[in-house]
């Protein structure tokens, strides 16, 4: 049975909760890639952004759907998701853009696990960790590619 291990990219490109949104463009841009983990100094992983992240950012403000009901207007979307915009949009480092509720993957999973992950939550890549340490990162390409192993 085919590893985590065995697939994952071990030379992950990262950046730090202070890199700007201009920078991780750059990145993006360089070096063809969708997903760039957010560590720590001590190389734990505190966050992820990815191209779409950015894209999102560029796009028009969704102004919610609201419901006047006598002298109240209610958001039927809820406040929080037009503050996740707001967020989103006027963000300008990566902590600030960043997803912090990660899901991962140990290099010890297999590969079916990753694939199914991936799938389910209809991810192009995930981190792996061994605890809160990043290790790697495992692509859809990576597990295609498994498949002629």
């Amino acid at each position: 049975m085919l590893t985590v291990a065995d697939i994952m990219s071990q030379s992950v490109v990262s950046i730090k909760s202070t890199t700007t949104v201009r920078e991780m463009a750059a990145i993006f841009d360089t070096m063809r890639f969708g997903t760039l983990p957010i560590v720590d100094d001590a190389g734990n992983l505190k966050g992820i952004v990815t191209a779409s992240d950015l894209v999102e950012r560029d796009r028009p403000l969704h102004m919610p759907t609201v419901i006047s009901l006598f002298d109240w207007i209610i958001p039927i979307e809820g406040e929080g998701s037009l503050q996740r915009e707001l967020d989103k949009i006027t963000a300008q480092t990566a902590a600030e853009l960043a997803s912090t509720n990660v899901v991962t993957v140990a290099p010890s999973d297999s590969v079916s696990s990753a694939a199914e992950i991936m799938s389910s939550k209809k991810l192009h890549a995930l981190p792996v960790v061994e605890g809160k340490k990043l290790v790697g990162m495992v692509s859809r390409i990576d597990i295609i590619r498994s498949m002629n192993l």
